[in-house]
């Protein structure tokens, strides 16, 4: 009987079983932000250029951005505004009725700032509201802007703009093919007469120089069209300086560059 209670204890154990083999999981590939599409002048793409990663590789400084916004926004301010106190304004030399008597508040001039066409209490003055910004803060908001575009695959990039005379059908038919759903800031390595009278124009688009590259436009427009040759000088203006001795060491930026 024993054996056979054993027989049946060995039977009824269950098999071990074989262990699991760990699922692979496929790990999608992601798209590098400094590969961005490049078109040529009638608007078709030809693959991919790669961005400069002194420009674009930048880690996006959010507080630079917003002082550099605010301070762009408050030195576009004329700051002219101006207004009179009692003392400026004119007229109300006599006393405007005795003192007692009359059954209300006395008054000794009607240019006192409590009665209509008085002097104001507090008001504008000329000013100046220019704020400053290190240049290397400047220059590191700019940078952060043009990386927060490439990483949101904002930017394209076309090799030259065809037009042989200012035609806004044409630029308006250039941006519809690139795939551009929303305004657009094209920037250009130089003067050009004929791009700038085609897009100025059109109101979602607007034409900047490289040199003149600025945080308000970056923030204002969604799209950034950049010409060729104009991410030269984006590098060029605006890369990371490095100080030695307290000088900018020229030779060694080149290094940096190559």
């Amino acid at each position: 009987m024993a054996d056979e209670e054993k027989t049946t204890e060995t039977a009824e154990a269950p098999k071990p079983k074989a262990p699991r083999k760990r699922a692979t999981a496929k790990v999608e590939k992601q798209h590098d932000p400094l590969q961005v599409p490049y078109f040529d002048a009638a608007g078709e793409q030809q693959g991919e250029v790669a961005l400069p990663k002194t420009i674009f590789a930048e880690r996006p400084n959010v507080a630079v951005m917003h002082q550099a916004y605010v301070r762009q926004m408050a030195n576009a301010r004329q700051g002219n505004a101006s207004t009179k106190t009692r003392a400026t304004v004119s007229g109300g030399g006599a006393k405007p009725y005795r003192q007692k008597g009359t059954g209300r508040a006395r008054h000794g001039s009607i240019r006192e700032p409590s009665m209509k066409g008085g002097g104001k209490v507090f008001g504008p003055k000329p000013r100046d509201y220019t704020q400053r910004m290190p240049k290397q803060m400047r220059r590191l908001a700019l940078r952060s802007a043009l990386s927060q575009k490439a990483i949101d695959g904002q930017v394209r990039v076309i090799e030259t703009f065809g037009f042989e005379e200012p035609k806004t059908g044409a630029a308006a038919n250039l941006l519809e093919t690139i795939g551009f759903d929303n305004t657009t800031l094209v920037v250009l390595p130089a003067p050009n007469l004929v791009v700038s009278r085609s897009f100025e124009n059109l109101a979602t688009s607007k034409i900047v120089l490289a040199r003149n590259m600025n945080i308000r436009d970056l923030f204002t427009y969604t799209y950034l069209l950049l010409a060729k040759d104009s991410i030269e000088l984006l590098v060029e203006n605006f890369q990371r300086r490095s100080r030695v001795g307290g000088k900018h060491d020229h030779d060694h930026e080149e290094e940096a560059a190559e």
